[in-house]
């Protein structure tokens, strides 16, 4: 993961309310999201032990 840049915006104690990133390393967490729910998918399929079907199977399956 790269580094990131946040900026705090506070409250009127000096509390921190809420924070600002560059909208670059905003996409790159999203993407990197996407991936580990990616894996975490895959993982579950693998301990479902349920019998493996090919792409085609799956698309026969889901068109009505």
């Amino acid at each position: 993961m790269n580094v990131i840049h946040p900026q705090y915006i506070t409250d009127t104690d000096g509390n921190k309310v809420s924070v600002v990133i560059p909208l670059a390393e905003y996409e790159q967490i999203l993407e990197e999201l996407d991936e580990l729910d990616d894996i975490r998918l895959y993982d579950e399929a693998k301990a479902s032990k349920e019998p493996p079907i090919s792409f085609d199977e799956f698309v026969k399956q889901r068109l009505p």
